[in-house]
């Protein structure tokens, strides 16, 4: 029988779903895959299927799993891709939405800079793999990222030529570091271009510039990436609906 957290001052449901968090970011499960169901879970851990029920419950509030009606509970895969369009508007003349394509231009071991050793929890000056990237559409730079990965879980990547695996890098940690990203906390703010952002862009130093920093979960609530992407206002969009 799987052990519990031994935490014995916690309810038995917290303990089952610290448990479950821990498998899954562990990739017991994979990202798209079905959970045991409850019976099984409650034969697993001696439990009772309304404590096992609670527990995941608390688990589908916390987005990491979701229920498909007949078919089971899921551990959710985020759709990351979409915070592009919530706020730049990359589209064709027609309204159709475009994925950027993706240029890695370097990828470097550096000393942690101390504002991507504070967001990803690491001392000062630990190495990290630093990646700069442009998003592009039809040849045009439209976003330039900053993008940091601690050194550790990350280093398969290292070996890899990003430019032939496609314009999303999520996929890429989980199939060459078995890294899922789960959630992420974004940041939005405007400031002007400095002389590199300005270059990489292909606009006049100074131009005002949306900048989103983005820094990204596992299961397990461990940062495993800080980011900062850098697009001309211009393609900058912000709408809600009020009621």
């Amino acid at each position: 029988m799987p052990a519990l957290p031994s935490d014995e001052r916690l309810p038995l449901y917290q303990r089952l779903r610290d448990a479950l968090a821990r498998h899954i970011s562990e990739n017991r499960w994979k990202a798209g895959e079905a959970i045991p169901t409850e019976a099984v879970l409650a034969a697993d851990y001696d439990l009772s299927i309304g404590t096992v029920r609670k527990a995941i419950d608390m688990l589908v509030s916390e987005r990491i799993l979701e229920r498909q009606q007949g078919r089971g509970t899921f551990i959710r895969r985020a759709q990351f891709q979409d915070s592009l369009f919530r706020f730049f508007r990359f589209q064709t003349a027609e309204g159709e939405r475009r994925i950027p394509q993706s240029q890695v231009l370097a990828v470097d071991v550096l000393p942690a800079p101390a504002e991507a050793a504070k967001a990803l929890q690491l001392p000062d000056g630990e190495p990290v793999i630093h990646l700069s990237r442009l998003r592009l559409i039809d040849g045009q730079p439209v976003l330039a990222e900053d993008i940091w990965l601690p050194k550790g879980p990350f280093e398969a990547i290292l070996g890899k030529d990003l430019n032939q695996e496609g314009p999303l890098l999520y996929p890429l940690y989980e199939e060459f570091c078995g890294q899922v990203i789960a959630s992420a906390d974004e940041t939005l703010t405007a400031e002007p271009a400095d002389e590199r952002s300005a270059g990489l862009l292909g606009i006049a130093a100074h131009s005002p510039v949306v900048l989103i920093e983005r820094l990204a979960r596992g299961y397990a609530g461990q940062p495993l990436e800080w980011r900062r992407s850098r697009g001309h206002a211009q393609h900058f969009r912000y709408s809600v609906e009020i009621r």
